[in-house]
């Protein structure tokens, strides 16, 4: 790709593992300085290790993003380290561990998850956009699901929840793309991370079934889809919901 990503500032959640530590190398790689936050400070920090072996400037936040006042100062330790915020991939997210009947859906979980999956990408982009708004531009990208366009069986909360990212995508995308901030979604099909890896071996393989393509994504596979939504090529592109899914969405 041409390197209009190069010498620029980006800033990604959950990037302490899986999708979100692939998608702050991708950045290093592209030549960005990268903020790192996740509320796990050992993961957190490995991951900013390997953003300066690429030769990269990293910062690392600790930060809770279905806090209001976390997020902010995530935002501004941002700009106070790198001078500006170009790009942000909104990532942090929680699942639930087994599924569940909405008959007996548990409500502390289901808080849980909303506060994490959609308060959360909610207030990260307030506080991205207020900064946005004052380079008179910049680049948001929200890791959603493909059940933010179809449904998850057993993951209502899960489900409620991306559907909300994605709404939230085009609202804002709608609102701000005369003022050159671009926001746009990538909804995944199930991607090989940490967070799969503890599911029942019987939930992987009928996850694994529902994958025409035979395999589960890769989070490079999905960080390379968020290079090219932050890259200059593609500058029509805003309100999307792009899918990577294996074919899961063709049946």
């Amino acid at each position: 790709m041409p390197g209009t990503i190069k010498g620029r500032t980006a800033l990604v959640t959950g990037a302490g593992t899986g999708i979100g530590r692939a998608i702050a190398l991708a950045f290093a790689d592209e030549g960005a300085g990268v903020a790192v936050a996740d509320v796990d400070i050992n993961a957190g920090k490995e991951t900013i290790e390997l953003v300066r072996q690429r030769g990269s400037k990293a910062l690392f936040v600790e930060c809770d993003v279905s806090k209001g006042k976390e997020v902010q100062a995530l935002i501004e330790a941002t700009v106070r380290e790198f001078g500006s915020l170009d790009y942000a991939c909104n990532n942090a997210g929680i699942h639930n561990k087994l599924p569940e009947s909405l008959a007996d859906l548990d409500e502390d979980l289901w808080d849980l998850i909303i506060e994490v999956n959609l308060k959360g990408v909610m207030l990260c982009m307030k506080h991205e956009v207020k900064q946005m708004l004052n380079q008179a531009g910049g680049v948001i990208t929200n890791i959603a699901s493909l059940a933010g366009l179809s449904c998850e069986p057993g993951s209502y909360a899960y489900t409620a929840a991306k559907h909300g990212v994605v709404g939230l995508t085009r609202g804002a995308a709608f609102e701000y793309a005369k003022v050159g901030i671009r926001i746009n979604a990538i909804c995944p099909a199930v991607v090989d991370t940490p967070m799969l890896a503890v599911a029942p071996e019987e939930v992987r393989q009928m996850l694994l079934a529902q994958h025409p393509i035979g395999r589960f994504g890769k989070p490079e596979e999905i960080a390379a889809a968020v290079m090219w939504l932050c890259n200059d090529l593609s500058a029509f592109v805003t309100g999307s919901s792009v899918v990577l899914d294996g074919g899961a969405s063709a049946w």
